[in-house]
């Protein structure tokens, strides 16, 4: 019976040893560890919104591209990393995906004015500029007119952020400000008389009305609301990767690459929005 009772206690720690053991590498695999493989020095994982064309947008044939995205790939490529694009469907959440290390960074027509403390910013490269898309036949040429005026902005975005922060009376003096998930519906409403206005970066109204709209009763007024600068959103903290990231992007301003890559985009006037040093 001893002999029975002693087989026992060997089997049982021996089998304690092995679950101990086997939880550890699932642990390891599917617990803390797991969030680490972002920026694990193989990947480079770009979250992105999938609507800011000619910057980040899905092109006809379901492929996701555009200036950043083939600047993030270059970036990506020129560190041994594997490119990732990650489009965030919701761009409301885009702070969680990158503090949940979901995402390395934000690439994506991305405003650093008016969110300076909320992220490790890379140096600028690109001037925008907040512009108000109309009728040709509205009568409304400048940013005052707007009055009593139905407006439409994209929801999380850095025109929303302009109304709110730089220009809340002129927002407060529209009949309504409407915000909508993706601007071709704002540009298919103002061209079917269901708001009067747009408000958008350059770079969207730009696309828009040459590869979407270019038929169209539409314009861009001359008077734009806010100038603004682009940058790379990177996790508070994450200096490490912002760094590498910066010195990268600056190697290939340095030898043309970046020149090269916007000049794709020239229908666009991405190449005047550049920011060399």
């Amino acid at each position: 019976m001893k002999k029975i009772l002693l087989i026992l206690t060997v089997i049982l720690a021996a089998l304690l040893m092995i679950g101990s053991a086997s939880a550890e590498g699932f642990f390891d695999i599917f617990g803390d560890n797991a969030s680490d493989n972002v920026n694990n020095e193989t990947t480079f994982v770009v979250g992105f919104n999938a609507e800011f064309p000619p910057f980040t947008y899905k092109d006809d044939d379901g492929n996701y591209t555009g200036f950043d995205l083939e600047l993030a790939e270059e970036v990506a490529h020129r560190n041994n990393w594997t490119f990732v694009a990650q489009p965030i469907i919701d761009w409301n959440t885009k702070e969680v995906e990158l503090n949940s290390n979901a995402v390395d960074c934000i690439w994506s027509e991305f405003t650093i004015d008016g969110r300076e403390n909320d992220y490790t910013w890379s140096d600028p490269y690109f001037n925008n500029s907040q512009v108000i898309i109309v009728k040709n036949d509205s009568g409304i040429s400048t940013p005052g007119d707007l009055k009593g005026k139905n407006v439409e902005v994209q929801e999380g975005s850095s025109a929303l952020q302009c109304l709110n922060e730089k220009n809340e009376s002129l927002k407060n003096s529209f009949a309504q400000l409407t915000e909508i998930r993706e601007y071709n519906t704002g540009f298919m409403n103002l061209e079917s008389g269901v708001c009067d206005a747009i408000i958008a970066d350059v770079g969207i109204a730009d696309y828009h009305l040459k590869e979407n709209f270019a038929n169209s009763n539409l314009k861009i007024l001359d008077e734009p609301l806010s100038y603004e600068q682009y940058g790379i959103g990177f996790k508070k903290g994450n200096d490490d990767l912002k760094d590498q990231v910066q010195k990268t992007l600056d190697e290939m301003f340095k030898d043309g690459t970046v020149d090269e890559i916007a000049k794709k985009y020239e229908d666009y006037n991405i190449p005047e929005g550049l920011i060399h040093k």
